[in-house]
């Protein structure tokens, strides 16, 4: 599993669409589809419903919010202590 992949993934679910994800990561909107996409293939669940409103996390995609914020705040504190 990639970083850039949870971080991608921690946008869209903040954003609550990914299109305005990809305005804030500035990478494109297709980019970021096939991010996801390959993510979700690795778990080998579905992360977002998807609707012409935007998208909201699956029960799986909430897990993984859970599990990757403490990632990044666990990166946030290492680096601290490194610094």
């Amino acid at each position: 599993m990639e970083l850039s992949h949870l971080r991608y993934f921690l946008a869209i679910a903040q954003a609550g669409s990914i299109s305005a994800a990809a305005k804030k990561l500035r990478i494109s909107q297709p980019a970021l589809t096939v991010a996801i996409h390959q993510l979700e293939k690795e778990l080998s669940g579905t992360l977002f419903h998807r609707d012409h409103s935007g998208v909201t996390l699956t029960s799986v995609g909430e897990e993984l919010r859970r599990h990757a914020e403490q990632i990044f705040t666990l990166i946030e504190h290492a680096q601290e202590q490194v610094r």
